[in-house]
């Protein structure tokens, strides 16, 4: 008769370890009273003879179900020891029965946490690991045209070094996001940031290009894993009604981090004094030091995530009941202490935890040696993280699995192909304009004559040079052809594209110069001395498009924040599918209009456009793949999309690039055309702004 009585008030009561805890009014508040004492005869007569044993598969109450229900179940529930005879299948079905249950019970509680101080704090931290990957995809295209000089880079060496980060990060985000649902959010993320900030520091000190390109590959790695942990953690601290707009505002910190690269390197790179040398072989240049403090954000938050708890949801799909309870307890507290109302009770005392069916393998420290025990967790994982991966490809996830990787890889294709084509275009036009201004000299003759200044961008032809110094000079893009050299004297020479062709150089000495054998072509060298050559390569010149191309891609970063406002208000209002079909084909659409992009302040307004408009379908993509997966799969599978994104975004850096100078069609179609169909595939995605995380 208790039973059924207090069925109307069944939300006010929580059941656990067999006994009824007191009464909690509605309103939240404490009122006082004494806790009832958790004896035997405090029982009520509704759970009088129950057995504890069959509690660990009767689960949660939520209020007191009628004695015959409770009989009921106690006769289907199996016995613990029998759980080993028992089929994978119908363990797995019991435990996605567990998840369901838990998913909406988690939501009520994250809503009963409410959204304040603690999830505010848990922002900023979160958003600094956003922040250094934005500055990451940045840092080698700014200090490329510093680097290519300071560490002698052929074309071929550039374009790995500008591709070389994406490697790391595509296989990144595989890897660590893979062990985000094993390991936790919070542990990997520290690996990750951890990793990304160790090689970015020592990047900044190593001299050979070799060294330089492998601290650049792991940073890449460990910044890469950070992406899909970053969204995976944030989620599962928000509300149904707040996931949307507070992951979209989230995203703002990717753009800040790309302000942050630009103003830097304006501030940093031009100023080669900037920096020191330690005789003739180390030299810790502007560029350096740049790199060193796009260090900091990483840094910063590898310091504040220290003191930030791991995800209580993790924690629950791994069985660590009490200890997700104590956090998220710690949440309520914080957030009501915040809103001045520091005397409201968190009322939960039980929380689901999904049927555990995982076979984990433990050896212990005296068994075998320390290389085997490693051996087994290593290979535990690895199958754990690869079962994750497969999960994916099921017949429940394929159809979105696939539509998904679509989307991802054809917006990867066209965006970071466009952003890299933007910057390579506004410097083909300058160098076009700059052609147009070279200076020819045909038939001069010098003699006697001593050259102590700067050459530049300047053509001779058929001239006669006899009995001349050149002394302390800088020659940038110039050029002697079919000229002749006569008893001349080079001295302390210092040259930038410039070239000797079809030379006849007599009797002349080279001394402490870069005039190198690949700089003469097709000469005739006649009775000529080289003498200490300079070694290395040299900064000599300060490109006066520098700050141009920091300028390009500060207006680019900060082009994306009406994009990112717009987006974080109106994601739950019109939907992540409306919102990725809808910016993907606008986008398209600021594609064609590049064919009216004739010159480098059209190339910015549009590059500008096309950024905002793109920013959106790149948010709602964030949102919706944290929100379609389980919580056991969902850095797994973000991980594994968002390092499709990167093989895309290789691709597209690689194909946009050889384009550059030759087409404008070839990459605006390209473009246009994979913004149209993953536009479109997109709106076949299933809506889940209305639906729990699983």
């Amino acid at each position: 008769q208790g039973g059924r009585e207090t069925n109307q008030v069944s939300d006010d009561y929580r059941y656990q370890d067999g006994n009824y805890e007191g009464y909690v009014p509605n309103d939240g508040y404490y009122h006082g009273g004494d806790e009832p004492a958790h004896e035997e005869d405090a029982q009520s007569d509704v759970t009088e003879g129950h057995d504890e044993d069959d509690e660990v598969y009767e689960g949660e109450y939520q209020g007191i179900p009628h004695p015959d229900d409770i009989k009921a179940k106690q006769k289907r529930a199996p016995a613990a020891g029998d759980d080993e005879y028992r089929d994978r299948a119908d363990l797995m079905a019991e435990r996605m029965e567990d998840e369901e249950q838990l998913a909406h019970q988690y939501e009520n509680i994250i809503e009963e946490c409410g959204h304040g101080r603690f999830q505010w704090t848990l922002f900023f931290v979160l958003g600094l690991a956003l922040m250094a990957d934005g500055v990451e995809v940045f840092v080698v295209g700014f200090v490329l045209p510093s680097a290519e000089k300071d560490m002698c880079l052929s074309s071929s060496n550039k374009g790995m070094l500008g591709l070389i980060v994406y490697l790391g990060m595509m296989v990144g985000a595989v890897v660590l996001g893979g062990l985000a649902d094993k390991l936790g959010r919070k542990k990997c993320l520290i690996i990750s940031l951890a990793i990304n900030a160790a090689f970015a520091f020592l990047s900044s000190f190593v001299q050979g290009y070799g060294f330089f390109l492998f601290c650049r590959l792991i940073s890449g790695l460990g910044i890469g894993g950070s992406l899909p942990i970053v969204f995976a953690y944030f989620s599962e601290f928000l509300s149904r009604e707040k996931r949307g707009e507070h992951l979209s505002w989230l995203c703002m910190f990717w753009m800040i981090g790309g302000i942050f690269a630009s103003a830097m390197a304006w501030s940093i790179i031009p100023h080669y004094g900037w920096g020191f040398s330690m005789g003739t072989k180390y030299h810790f240049h502007s560029w350096r030091v740049f790199v060193l403090v796009c260090s900091l954000p990483c840094i910063a938050s590898l310091v504040a995530l220290k003191f930030m708890p791991e995800s209580p949801r993790f924690l629950l799909e791994i069985g660590k009941h009490d200890e997700a309870w104590m956090i998220l307890k710690q949440v309520h507290d914080t957030n009501m202490r915040a809103k001045g109302e520091p005397e409201r009770v968190f009322t939960v005392s039980y929380i689901k935890t999904p049927k555990q069916v995982d076979e984990f393998i433990e050896i212990q420290s005296s068994t075998g040696t320390w290389y085997q025990r490693w051996l087994v967790r290593f290979t535990t994982t690895f199958k754990q993280v690869w079962d994750n991966v497969l999960y994916c490809l099921t017949a429940q996830y394929r159809m979105n699995t696939l539509i998904l990787a679509v989307v991802w890889f054809t917006m990867a294709l066209s965006y970071y192909g466009l952003i890299v084509w933007f910057p390579d275009m506004i410097r083909y036009f300058q160098e076009e304009a700059y052609e147009s201004r070279v200076k020819i000299f045909e038939e001069e003759e010098v003699s006697h004559f001593t050259f102590n200044f700067t050459l530049e961008n300047q053509i001779h032809r058929n001239g006669e040079y006899k009995n001349d110094k050149f002394i302390g000079m800088k020659f940038k893009e110039v050029r002697f052809e079919d000229s002749l050299f006569e008893d001349c004297y080079f001295e302390d020479v210092t040259s930038s594209e410039t070239f000797f062709e079809n030379c006849t150089i007599v009797s002349t000495v080279f001394y402490n110069t870069d005039l190198y054998e690949h700089k003469f072509i097709n000469c005739r060298l006649i009775n000529n001395t080289f003498l200490k050559q300079k070694e290395g390569c040299h900064l000599d010149f300060e490109e006066d498009n520098d700050f141009l191309i920091y300028l390009v891609s500060f207006l680019g970063s900060l082009s994306v924040l009406p994009g990112n406002i717009i987006s974080a208000l109106l994601m739950d209002k019109i939907g992540r599918i409306k919102m990725i079909g809808g910016s993907m084909l606008i986008s398209a659409v600021c594609c064609f209009f590049l064919f009216f992009g004739n010159s480098e302040s059209a190339m910015i307004g549009w590059q500008c456009l096309f950024c905002g408009a793109s920013i959106a379908a790149w948010n709602a993509l964030d949102v919706i793949t944290v929100e379609l997966y389980p919580t056991d799969k969902r850095a797994t599978a973000f991980g594994i999309l968002n390092g499709l994104c990167k093989f895309g975004a290789i691709l597209g850096n690689s194909i946009f690039a050889s384009f550059v100078g030759i087409t404008k069609v070839v990459p605006i179609l390209l473009a246009s055309s994979a913004l149209v169909g993953g536009g479109l595939l997109a709106l076949r995605l299933p809506e889940t702004r209305d639906q729990v995380l699983m």
